[in-house]
């Protein structure tokens, strides 16, 4: 499968909302505004939120992208993705996403 690595390491190309954005599927989009407005507790994530090829892609974002810490700090510094940073095994930001989804460091170092 393809990979489409987000800034932090995750996978995009499995992610629900680019797929639901990409294949124009309305129905996996409310599915996943229904999983994620749980999940995180934000009643704001509506299907009309499901939006997003990926934060690193130059077309639509989810709507946390522009608030998202991780994206931020890397913008910030000019880099692609966290796996140009020096601190990356030790940072307190991309930290919890990194144990969450243990591909996720995989895939920032296979970058390198």
């Amino acid at each position: 499968m393809e990979k489409l690595i987000a800034c932090c390491g995750i996978n995009c190309a499995t992610c629900d909302a680019q797929i639901a954005t990409i294949t124009n599927d309305d129905d996996l989009r409310a599915r996943t505004a229904e999983k994620w407005s749980t999940e995180f507790n934000s009643p704001d994530i509506t299907a009309q939120t499901i939006n997003c090829t990926g934060c690193r892609e130059a077309e639509s974002k989810f709507s946390y992208c522009e608030f998202c810490e991780i994206r931020n700090c890397v913008k910030s510094k000019g880099f692609a993705t966290c796996g140009e940073c020096s601190e990356l095994e030790n940072c307190a930001i991309v930290g919890n996403v990194l144990k969450i989804v243990p591909d996720a460091l995989e895939n920032l170092k296979s970058l390198n």
